[in-house]
C-alpha cells in the first residue's frame, strides 16, 4: 500500500494503534489521553479518545464509590458493558480511517488488559498500553481536587462529598490493580509506564514509527497543574499601515503595551510564581517583553517568528490582490494549507513549531510573545480547534490569555491591557486595512 505523509514523517497507509490507558483513578490518565489526541490532531493525524467513563454514565450517569466495588455484580456488568461498547465503537471508528484510537479507562487488571489486546487483535490493530503511576500523594490530592470540580460524575455536588466519595472509589480499584508486567508474566505486550509524572519510565517493545512518535511526545508529558500565557506583540508600526509580517518597530501605543504588560503579568501569575518568556526573533516581540522583571528567563525562539509571507512579505492585503490576485482568492479557499509564494502556510508553521509543543508539555508556566498566525496555532493546539478554523480565530492586540489545561479541557481567561490598538483580523474576501473580527471563534 502507498505511504501516508504528514507532519510527523511518512507511516504505511494500514496504520492502526489503539493507545490503552491503564492506572487507578486520579493519576493523570484522562488527561494524558486528551492531551494525546490534541497532539496528534494538530499533526493532522486521525485521532479520537473513547472515554469507557461516558459509555457508562449512560446507564450510571452519577455512580456512588460502591458502584465500582468489585462485589458489586451489577456494577461489574455495567462497567464491563461500557468497556465492550466502547471498544466496539472504536473498531468501528478505525474502519472509517482512523489511525489513532485512545482508549480511556483504568483496565486496573490482567484480565482486562488481556481481553482488550484479543480484541483488538484479532482486527489486527496494534495495541500500545500506557501505565500512569504515581505515589505522590500531593500530586494525587492535586488531582482529586481537579476531577471533582470537572468530572461529569461529580456536576452539581457539594466538593468535598465529592472528594470523599471520589477516594473511596479509589480504594475499590486499588484492591484489584495490578500494575502492567509486575509479575514479568506481559513482557510480550507494548508499553510505556510512567512513574510519578515521569521521573522514571520504562518502554517494552515498542514497534513501529509512530508508536515511537506517540511514546516520544508522553515521555516529555507531564500532569503537574501549570498555565500557559500567549500574547502577541505591541502593536506595530505595520500593524497601522495594515501591512502584513516585516520587521517593523511598535507603534506609541505598542510602547504603552510594552510597560503595561508586566502589570498584566503580576495580576495573573503572581509576583513570587517562576516564570519563563519566549519571544521570536523579531524587534516587535522583543521590545513587548523588554520591561518584564529580570529575574523571568527569557528565551528567543526562531520557530516563533511570524508566518512567512513571501513575496507578499511588507504588502497591504489590498496590494496582494492587485499582484496576486489568484494567489488572494486561493488562500481565502483554504487558508490553512494556503502556501505564499517563497513563503509558509498555516500547516508549515505547525511543523516547525513542534519542537515548542514538546517543549511547553515538558515545562511549566512558560509567558509566550509571539505574532498572529503563530498564537492561533498554539491556541489552536490547546483549544483542539480544527485545522480549517485556526487561521480565522481572532488574537486581538494588546490583550494576555492565559491557558490552563484540565482533565477534560481547557480553561481560558482572558486580560485586556484598555490599550487601543487596530485590529488585524481580516474576513474572507476582504482587502480592508482593520475591520472587527466576526464573534465566532474569538478568544
Amino acid at each position: 500500500m502507498a505511504p501516508k505523509i504528514n507532519g510527523t514523517g511518512v507511516m504505511p497507509e494500514d496504520t492502526r494503534i489503539c493507545v490503552v490507558m491503564v492506572g487507578l483513578p486520579a493519576r493523570g490518565k484522562s488527561y494524558i489521553a486528551q492531551r494525546a489526541q490534541r497532539y496528534l490532531k494538530w499533526l493532522s493525524i486521525p485521532a479520537k479518545t473513547f472515554n469507557v467513563g461516558n459509555y457508562r454514565r449512560k446507564d450510571a450517569p452519577h455512580p456512588s464509590a460502591d458502584f465500582f466495588d468489585t462485589n458489586n455484580a451489577e456494577g461489574e456488568r455495567q462497567r464491563r458493558a461500557a468497556a465492550n461498547a466502547a471498544v466496539t465503537d472504536m473498531i468501528q471508528w478505525f474502519k472509517t480511517g482512523g489511525v489513532v484510537g485512545i482508549l480511556d479507562a483504568t483496565n486496573s487488571t490482567k484480565e482486562r488488559r488481556k481481553w482488550v489486546l484479543e480484541r483488538l487483535s484479532k482486527e489486527g490493530i496494534e495495541v500500545l498500553f500506557v501505565e500512569s503511576k504515581c505515589d505522590d500523594e500531593e500530586l494525587i490530592m492535586a488531582n482529586i481536587r481537579d476531577v471533582k470540580t470537572t468530572s461529569p460524575d461529580y456536576q452539581g455536588q457539594d466538593p468535598e462529598q465529592a472528594a470523599l466519595d471520589f477516594r473511596e472509589r479509589i480504594r475499590h480499584y486499588e484492591k484489584v490493580y495490578k500494575s502492567i508486567n509486575d509479575d514479568n508474566d506481559e513482557d510480550h505486550l507494548t508499553y510505556l509506564k510512567i512513574m510519578n509524572v515521569g521521573k522514571k519510565v520504562f518502554i517494552n517493545r515498542i514497534q513501529d514509527y509512530l508508536q515511537s512518535r506517540v511514546v516520544y511526545f508522553l515521555m516529555n508529558l507531564h500532569i503537574r497543574p501549570r498555565s500557559v500565557w500567549l500574547s502577541r506583540h505591541g502593536e506595530s508600526e505595520y500593524n497601522l499601515e495594515g501591512r502584513i509580517g516585516g520587521d517593523s518597530l511598535l507603534s506609541h501605543r505598542g510602547e504603552e503595551y510594552a510597560r503595561k504588560l508586566p502589570e498584566l503579568v503580576r495580576q495573573s501569575v503572581g509576583s513570587d510564581r517562576p516564570l519563563t518568556v519566549w519571544t521570536s526573533t523579531l524587534k516587535r516581540t522583543i521590545a513587548t517583553a523588554r520591561h518584564l522583571p529580570k529575574h523571568y528567563n527569557q528565551l528567543q525562539w526562531k520557530a516563533l517568528d511570524e508566518l512567512d509571507a513571501g513575496v507578499c512579505d511588507g504588502l497591504t492585503y489590498q496590494e496582494i490582490a492587485d499582484q496576486y490576485p489568484e494567489d488572494f482568492q486561493a488562500r481565502d479557499e483554504d487558508k490553512y494549507n494556503y502556501r505564499y509564494r517563497g513563503g509558509e502556510s498555516y500547516r508549515d508553521v505547525v511543523i516547525r513549531l513542534e519542537p515548542i509543543i514538546m517543549e511547553l508539555e515538558r515545562s511549566e508556566n512558560i509567558l509566550i510573545i509571539s505574532h498572529q498566525a503563530v498564537i492561533r496555532c498554539i491556541y489552536a493546539y490547546f483549544m483542539q480547534k480544527p485545522q480549517e478554523e485556526s487561521p480565522w480565530v481572532p488574537v486581538p492586540l494588546h490583550t494576555l490569555i492565559k491557558l490552563t489545561p484540565r482533565a477534560y479541557d481547557t480553561l481560558v481567561e482572558k486580560y485586556d491591557a484598555k490599550i487601543k490598538a487596530v485590529s488585524t483580523w481580516r474576513g474572507k474576501g476582504s482587502t480592508a486595512k482593520h475591520e472587527d473580527p466576526t464573534p465566532e471563534g474569538g478568544i
